[in-house]
């Protein structure tokens, strides 16, 4: 029974890890599709979302199948139970890569940002990318150091959030209110992605330390 928990929990960890990489790819296209208005990039960022939901929910099946096994180990459980919501949260980060796809498919053939601010969103998706690299690191080898380093990148992120919600109430804003709704929500998108990111690192800490909070550093929530 212990060798068949390992091996289901080695499974488990295995497609997070999958997960994260497609989650990666989805942001970077989505990014892409978004400053180039490229549609058709965009609708397969939207379709490709099916089989991130897929992985999660064989993810769920799995760890339903851990936790109704015998003679678990506290480890165990944690790992499992860490594990489904740590799927859960790739599967809504993937939902996000997704909603950027739409939103430049909703504004084809034109661009959904101003050109004045694409390099903004440019260093938007590069975070994005770091973070979610990051992310899978952390789930593969549990090692926190790489948490910290999406902390920091997760604050730049949030930063620059900051920064175009104020850019698009100031009076000067030239782009009209469609664009401010864009970008606003645009926007948005991105500082959700960042957080999920820490979101997991926070549960990789806890499997790896028994602690809710194993890093002191992770501020990452579920919002």
């Amino acid at each position: 029974m212990e060798n068949l928990t390992n091996e289901r929990l080695r499974r488990v960890q295995n497609n997070l890890v999958e997960m994260t990489g497609l989650v990666q790819v989805a942001m970077s296209c989505a990014t892409e599709a978004l400053l180039s208005a490229d549609v058709h990039l965009a609708e397969q960022i939207i379709s490709d979302d099916t089989q991130i939901n897929e992985i999660n929910n064989s993810i769920e099946e799995n760890c339903l199948e851990i936790l109704e096994s015998q003679n678990l180990t506290p480890t165990d459980i944690r790992m499992t139970v860490a594990s489904l919501r740590m799927s859960t949260t790739l599967e809504r980060m993937g939902d996000l890569a997704a909603h950027v796809a739409k939103q430049a498919r909703l504004r084809f053939p034109h661009v959904s940002v101003p050109e004045d601010l694409a390099e903004t969103f440019a260093q938007m998706g590069d975070i994005a990318n770091s973070i979610v690299s990051q992310t899978g690191k952390v789930i593969a080898t549990g090692d926190l150091s790489h948490a910290v380093d999406m902390t920091k990148e997760d604050s730049e992120m949030d930063q620059i959030h900051r920064q175009l919600f104020t850019l698009v109430l100031d009076p000067d804003w030239k782009h009209g209110v469609e664009s401010a709704i864009d970008v606003t929500l645009l926007s948005r998108y991105y500082e959700r992605f960042a957080d999920h990111g820490v979101t997991i690192a926070r549960r990789v800490a806890f499997v790896v330390t028994g602690e809710a909070y194993g890093v002191s550093d992770l501020q990452g929530d579920d919002k």
